[in-house]
């Protein structure tokens, strides 16, 4: 295609509520920076959890001629592999994604780094011998960070009890409120939350329980470090800008992946709490540098125990 004539039209796919969920945030910081380096860009925002309702709002983008479909987070993989059986020479990028196909580029930042780096730190810092993660929607993005996260704690010698969840939603802050606390009473005393738009529940329960909280994506020990004691920052929103940039230099990275990881901090750390003390530093620094090298290699799959969603959130 000839981009030289004109700019090319690109359209940003958002799954969740307008305006809810820290990757979705990162997805819009993304979409501004494209915006300043003088992008056509435009994001849409797809509320729906149903499947055929998001496999719809992809085909209507299609139906409306934009160059290249960004749908962002792993939530993309099954409306995108179904849109392109109606509309087989349109362009999509996928970040966080999995499906591979001719017409798609997968743009990825490697948050499965800093899981593993927050499941060292949880061992190290939990006393009660009780981590937790919890997630909502179980697409293969969140199962990854999972499994990375309990390679973390395994790695430095944990013994004691892991709490998994995924409470099948990703936008809904009674429900992890709810759930949070059953892991509370089951002597969580870390928990790793990749959740998006449920995050402050999660954090109240923290907060009114004592337990300390690691979050994803964002820096949320810089929003609140009375509860975020980490936060395993993935930057999902510059892997946007980086696909349109890529596009519009016609080096999009179709039937590809393009990956970014800890060799660029600013993307992927794990950002800590100023408090901590020197020798926990170390040690993230240590298995920062063995991923880096890729002395080590974080799990993909998770094979544990995990923790059931309470009947009251199940009936709520």
């Amino acid at each position: 295609m000839n981009f030289l004539a004109r700019r090319p039209r690109v359209a940003v796919a958002l799954f969740g509520p307008q305006g809810q969920g820290s990757f979705n945030e990162a997805g819009l910081q993304g979409v501004q920076h494209a915006l300043a380096a003088g992008h056509d860009v435009t994001p849409f925002w797809i509320a729906p959890r149903d499947e055929a309702a998001r496999t719809a709002a992809v085909e209507q983008l299609c139906a409306q001629g934009f160059d290249l479909i960004v749908a962002h987070g792993g939530q993309g993989d099954s409306p995108v592999s179904h849109a392109l059986q109606r509309w087989p020479s349109q362009r999509f990028a996928i970040t966080q994604g999995s499906l591979q196909a001719p017409q798609v580029a997968r743009y990825e930042v490697q948050q499965e780094q800093s899981a593993f780096l927050a499941g060292v730190l949880a061992a190290l810092y939990s006393c009660s011998g009780v981590a937790a993660h919890f997630s909502g929607e179980r697409v293969r993005p969140g199962l990854q960070g999972r499994a990375a996260y309990a390679h973390g704690l395994r790695v430095v010698g944990w013994q004691g009890r892991l709490l998994t969840q995924f409470c099948g939603h990703q936008h809904q802050p009674q429900l992890a409120e709810l759930c949070i606390h059953t892991m509370a009473d089951a002597g969580a005393d870390v928990l790793f939350a990749m959740i998006d738009g449920g995050r402050s529940g999660a954090t109240a329960a923290c907060r009114a329980r004592g337990v300390a909280q690691i979050g994803n994506v964002l820096d949320w020990v810089a929003r609140d470090p009375q509860v975020f004691v980490a936060s395993a920052v993935a930057d999902s929103g510059e892997a946007i800008f980086r696909a349109v940039a890529d596009f519009a230099r016609g080096e999009l990275a179709l039937g590809r992946r393009r990956r970014f990881g800890l060799e660029e901090p600013a993307l992927v750390r794990l950002q800590l709490r100023g408090d901590l003390p020197a020798s926990v530093r170390v040690q993230i620094e240590t298995w920062s540098h063995r991923l880096c090298t890729g002395e080590v290699v974080p799990d993909n799959e998770y094979a544990g125990e995990e923790w059931p969603v309470p009947q009251e959130a199940v009936s709520a």
